[in-house]
């Protein structure tokens, strides 16, 4: 029957978009948990080399 394919194939879709848009999710998480990261390093970099040039 051809409503029932379209449905079955429409469900797959369907379930395909929400795994992709949960990897997506994950991605997004990890790349701010790296910003976040990269940001606290440049801020302790930043600070050390600050305290270095006054002590010249």
């Amino acid at each position: 029957d051809f409503t029932k394919d379209t449905f079955q194939v429409n469900v797959e879709k369907v379930l395909e978009r929400d795994q992709k848009l949960s990897q997506l999710d994950d991605r997004a998480d990890a790349l701010q948990e790296g910003a976040s990261q990269f940001e606290k390093s440049a801020a302790t970099l930043k600070r050390k080399y600050w305290w270095k040039n006054i002590k010249m």
